[in-house]
């Protein structure tokens, strides 16, 4: 069997990080192409060398552009690389435009597809990465569902149950992982002068509430709001999309720390060491529910409704007030909800079922 792994972006690589891992530890034919979608060191590089993962055989560098030009300048890097390597299975993750222009190139060539994280749904088709995750998942061979919520969405859209497994999220793999390595670099906290449990963190940076300059301020007036209410230093590490619509909309917010954007291992112990995590993420909202610290998600709808079943997690959407208001509920929350994400052994059932179906 030999596995064609396609990723673009520091979600992809955190989660796939464990199923490479598992083809190590097995010694598996496969290799790694990267389509190059988050192409600063930041937010790409740093995370191969802190997670000791192999480098990419393939690199697109296909950088920045509109979804169109992403997805089409993926697909046809991915296109080229296929024929000349013609793998047994092409695995994808999450919702990207890597995710769909991979997918989209493996199903065309006829090879078989995997969807890691499979069956996510926010309902929300204005969201790009909704149709990616749509779109992908209808062309996927093997759908490897974290949930049984997700595996019911799948089951919903008229897929094979037969096609379908649900395996947990390698999320979780990773996070017990890379927790162990994190805690010998605490430096973090120490140079932005921060406490544990005494400071808030803040991450946004979607499409739809960036971009959006009246929705993007009333966000950073909410941040303002929370850090007049509770005196708690806000920490905001800001995405490059996030500081340049900034600068776009002369929004200059006060009372939030902006910070240049982190390396995983430093984010991971501000995630795990804030009072209350303020964000549009899906995987933030999965991070902080597994680690037991308080989120609430700056927007109406979520594709991780196990989070708000376990009430680890609160949709306050994007006015002001609302946010402020679910600061405050979230602060009163007991960390004690359990852990909807799995056992931590996701990859391993992935990469067994991988063998046994492609044997």
């Amino acid at each position: 069997m030999k596995v064609s792994i396609i990723l673009g972006t520091r979600p992809e690589i955190i989660k796939f990080s464990p199923i490479i891992f598992e083809f190590e530890r097995l010694g598996l034919d496969y290799f790694i192409v990267h389509s190059g979608q988050h192409y600063s060191y930041s937010m790409d590089r740093v995370f191969f060398e802190q997670l000791g993962l192999p480098d990419a055989k393939y690199n697109l560098e296909v950088g920045s552009g509109s979804h169109a030009f992403q997805t089409g300048r993926i697909l046809m890097g991915v296109e080229e690389v296929l024929m000349h390597e013609r793998p047994d299975v092409v695995l994808v993750q999450g919702d990207t435009n890597t995710t769909l222009a991979g997918a989209l190139a493996a199903v065309k060539l006829h090879i078989p597809v995997g969807h890691v994280e499979a069956g996510l749904r926010s309902f929300d088709r204005s969201m790009p990465e909704e149709i990616n995750r749509l779109l992908a998942d209808h062309c996927s061979d093997l759908l490897f569902a974290p949930t049984e919520i997700s595996r019911r969405n799948l089951l919903r859209e008229g897929i094979s149950d037969e096609k379908i497994y649900v395996t947990g999220n390698t999320v979780v793999d990773a996070l017990f992982r890379n927790l162990r390595i994190a805690e010998h670099r605490r430096g973090i906290l120490e140079r932005l002068g921060l406490e544990k449990h005494e400071f808030f963190l803040v991450t946004v940076h979607r499409q739809e509430n960036v971009d959006d300059r009246f929705r993007f301020s009333k966000i950073l007036r909410g941040l303002e709001l929370v850090n007049e209410r509770f005196g708690l230093p806000v920490i905001y590490p800001i995405h490059p999309r996030a500081a340049k619509r900034m600068r776009e909309f002369n929004l200059k917010p006060k009372g939030l720390r902006l910070v240049e954007p982190l390396d995983y291992l430093s984010f991971l112990l501000l995630e795990k060491y804030a009072r209350l995590v303020f964000t549009d993420s899906g995987g933030v909202q999965e991070e902080t529910c597994i680690m037991r610290v308080p989120c609430v998600t700056l927007r109406y709808n979520t594709e991780r409704p196990e989070t708000l079943e376990v009430g680890s997690n609160v949709l306050a959407g994007v006015e002001p007030k609302a946010i402020v208001e679910k600061a405050e509920l979230m602060l009163e929350r007991r960390p004690d909800w359990p852990n909807p994400f799995g056992d931590g052994r996701a990859s391993e059932r992935i990469v067994k079922i991988l063998n046994e179906e492609l044997a």
